[in-house]
Parts: C-alpha cells; structure tokens; sequence
C-alpha cells in the first residue's frame, strides 16, 4: 500500500529546510555516490550541518544479524532540542528507514531501534532542530536483512499481530521531573516485501507498521512513519520525562489498514 515514494515524501516534507556545511573537509557519508543520488529526494536543497557536537550514532560495524541491527541516538548538547530525525540506510531497496518527531517531553534524546541492512551501507541520522539539519552516521557491514526470513511462520505471525508489551528500568527518580527509560515490544511482521515463504517459495506480500506514537496521558512523546527496514517485531527503547501518568499509550497503524493501541499500565511493572 505504501512506497518508496511516500516514504521519501515524508521525509522531504519533514526536511524541507536549507549539502555539507563542513567547507572543503571531506566526509565519507556525503562523498558516498549513493548518498549523492538520494539525497535530493531525501531532503531536497538543504543545508546540511555535521552532528558531531550534537548528536552520537551507534551501530555495529559488523552486524550479528543483518534482520536486526541496533541503532541508538544519544543527545550530546543537551541545550539544542532535536525535534525530528530521519534514518536513512543507503544501500536498502527503501534507505528512509523511519521519520521520527520528538516531543520536548522526550528530554535529552537517549533511544534506540532495530532495523534491517541488506548490503554493507552507510547508516545516517539527520536531525532536525531549531538551526537546521544536522547529520551523522556510520558504515555498517551486514548483508540480506531485508530478505532474512521471519522468524515465524505467516499464520503464527498474524495471529499474534498487535500485541504490546512495556518493560521499565530504573532512571533518575530523584530528579523533580523523574527521567525514565522504557523499552516498547510490538508484535508484527513487518514483512518487507522480498521475503519467500519457506514452504510456497513465493514473495510474501510487504506488510509493516507506517505509523506509531507513544503517548504519556495525554502528552505525546514521539512518532514513527515508518518503512520495511524497521525489524520484525519492532523494538523501541527510550528515556523520557515522567509526568506521572499511570500507562504509556502505544497507537499504531500498517499498511493493510490495521488499527493497534495498547494502554500499557506501569504499575505491572514494578
């Protein structure tokens, strides 16, 4: 149902802002050929800055599974809001893995997702603040995430499709505005389209979450419009700031149409 290019459209739309403002320094994400083709689409003509002093970028430098590579974002200047950010793998048959939007509830930025790489591949974060774009990244080896099979069978995949479970850990609860760190679990699929079924050998047909928010009450945290290279059973863990509320609240929708939201009570995790 959805595309590369309503994929690339969320992107261009969320960073239709002002090429590397790093003078005649070279840097191998943007030297990088395939970079050069996408970024127009990505984010069409826009000044892009180093995130060096602004924003880390973890990922393994060689994957133990391409199906479900870590990626963590970890907030260096704490005093510049970052607001927004795009997951680009360049190498991927989709490279915008997921648009992501921040809540100022969200504090200092600290989380982290799995995603599939499917050739070795420069993997870049642009986010987004109130100065502009800004960008880091790093090369990853893995190869075949994208067609790595799922881990089960179609009919077991749908039929636990939906389910929503919270783990917490300990944060700085003695902070006026405690910060939290949670992890979020999603059951789902999220085929990508060029993955065979083990026993027919045909494709089985793309099906993944498009779109996901997190919200405390009735504060939003964050959302996702996302793609075929976000992992199987998609994993989000995240700190926060605490406003009390009791449950987190997880909506999300796929591109069959689907409808998921879970309340998921804090208490039955203490």
């Amino acid at each position: 149902m959805a595309s590369r290019l309503v994929w690339i459209a969320a992107a261009t739309s969320l960073l239709a802002a002002p090429l590397w403002a790093g003078g005649s320094v070279k840097n191998p994400l943007t030297e990088s050929a395939t970079w050069q083709d996408l970024r127009g689409d990505i984010v069409g003509d826009v000044q892009i800055g180093s995130a060096d002093t602004l924003l880390e970028m973890d990922a393994p430098y060689r994957a133990h599974d391409a199906a479900t590579v870590p990626v963590v974002l970890k907030q260096l200047d704490p005093d510049t809001p970052i607001t927004a950010a795009t997951v680009v793998i360049d190498e991927n048959p989709a490279p915008v893995a997921g648009v992501f939007t921040f809540s100022p509830a969200m504090g200092q930025l600290d989380f982290e997702m799995r995603v599939r790489v499917n050739q070795y591949s420069n993997v870049r974060v642009i986010a987004e603040t109130p100065d502009g774009l800004h960008m880091t990244g790093r090369f990853v080896k893995a190869s075949g995430g994208c067609s790595a099979p799922a881990t089960k069978d179609p009919e077991a995949a749908l039929a636990s499709m939906g389910k929503m479970k919270l783990r917490l850990f300990d944060g700085d609860v003695q902070m006026s505005t405690p910060r939290r760190e949670a992890q979020i679990m999603i059951r789902h699929p999220n085929y990508s389209g060029l993955q065979r079924d083990q026993i027919t050998q045909l494709f089985i047909p793309a099906h993944f979450i498009d779109h996901l928010e997190v919200w405390q009450d009735d504060e939003l945290l964050f959302t996702m419009d996302g793609g075929i290279s976000i992992s199987e059973n998609p994993v989000f863990r995240f700190s926060y700031n605490d406003n009390g509320a009791t449950a987190l609240t997880v909506k999300a929708t796929d591109t069959e149409g689907n409808t998921f939201e879970s309340v998921l009570p804090k208490a039955s995790q203490t």
